[in-house]
């Protein structure tokens, strides 16, 4: 599927540049040229889909993040532009989990691990996002898992 992913780009890259699309055009040749990189960096002639995944995920927290900042430093429209962005990379992401979805994963990992005490967030926390990974961020899955320990803990 990293092939179909690639190919899907390149692909929505050049149906952007045709119709001029700004935003869109620039955001691919951004993740384009990331995961071109990321290929460098860990020598290889392609990625996996997984390893594509995941550059797109970073991009994504990278423009989440960077939106955040600008919100913060009051700076709308450059927060504002960092949100269009972010909306053309969430097109290549997997569909997000639910609260719901990522609680009943998180309960099915604590019964099957035992887990009752906070102190095994660590070991639920791997095993959870070895089960929901690019699908929900890591600091999500912390706060419920820390929550749902320490409410079943004695």
């Amino acid at each position: 599927m990293a092939d179909s992913l690639r190919a899907r780009l390149r692909a929505d890259l050049l149906t952007a540049l045709k119709a001029r699309d700004q935003v869109r055009s620039s955001t691919l040749r951004l993740a384009a040229d990331a995961l071109q990189n990321e290929e460098i960096a860990l020598k290889k002639i392609s990625l996996t889909d997984e390893e594509v995944l995941r550059v797109l995920e970073r991009e994504a927290k990278r423009r989440r993040e960077a939106a955040d900042a600008y919100e913060r430093g009051g700076r709308p429209e450059l927060a504002e532009a960092e949100r269009r962005e972010l909306a053309v990379i969430t097109v290549y992401l997997p569909t997000p989990l639910t609260d719901m979805e990522l609680e009943q994963v998180v309960r099915e990992v604590v019964t099957a691990l035992g887990a009752s005490a906070p102190t095994a967030v660590g070991a639920v926390m791997k095993e959870v996002m070895t089960k929901v990974r690019g699908r929900v961020d890591g600091a999500r899955v912390k706060a419920l898992v820390s929550r749902i320990l320490s409410i079943s803990s004695p």
